[in-house]
């Protein structure tokens, strides 16, 4: 499978997308600057785009551009999970269901792929997720109301919940 990148520049700082024929396989969060994050995390040269990757890298870009300017509460984008184990795209496939502006527990994800007993499980899934934003790991969070982890640190995912209206705007 060929995978073809993009990187671009918001008002949130640089993204890079990475998309194969047959969806999106990778969204890596805003970076300050497109030669890498404080991780040291560093964006991609934009690969030549041909072909049905490259269409869908386009129209990923826009719907992430209106989803990040408060415009758009759904993407109609397919994506390419295969590089996840069954365990982890059922959970990925779980949190697809969450409504934008709504929040779940870990444990209401554990319950829906195989039992509460699953959380911690379900928590190093999210980790994993290569496609944060369009398949929604912001959107869950602990049991108690408190934020939990996210792959791509708490402030991020702060601002997600604020933006679809879930935590409110300090």
């Amino acid at each position: 499978m060929i995978e073809q990148r993009t990187a671009f520049q918001t008002e949130w700082g640089w993204i890079e997308l990475a998309a194969s024929d047959t969806g999106i396989t990778s969204i890596v969060l805003p970076h300050l600057d497109r030669a890498g994050d404080k991780n040291g995390h560093k964006i991609a040269e934009d690969s030549k785009t041909c072909g049905m990757a490259a269409s869908l890298l386009n129209q990923a870009k826009q719907q992430v551009i209106e989803y990040l300017d408060g415009r758009r509460r759904e993407f109609s984008l397919p994506v390419d999970l295969s590089h996840g184990t069954a365990f982890q795209r059922r959970v990925w496939r779980a949190i697809l269901r969450i409504p934008y502006g709504r929040v779940r527990s870990y444990q209401w994800v554990a319950e829906k792929v195989g039992g509460k007993q699953y959380a911690r499980a379900v928590g190093m899934a999210l980790g994993s997720n290569p496609v944060p934003i369009l398949v929604p790991c912001h959107r869950i969070i602990a049991h108690d109301g408190s934020l939990g982890g996210f792959g791509c640190g708490l402030p991020m995912k702060r601002r997600l919940l604020k933006l679809e209206g879930t935590l409110p705007i300090e």
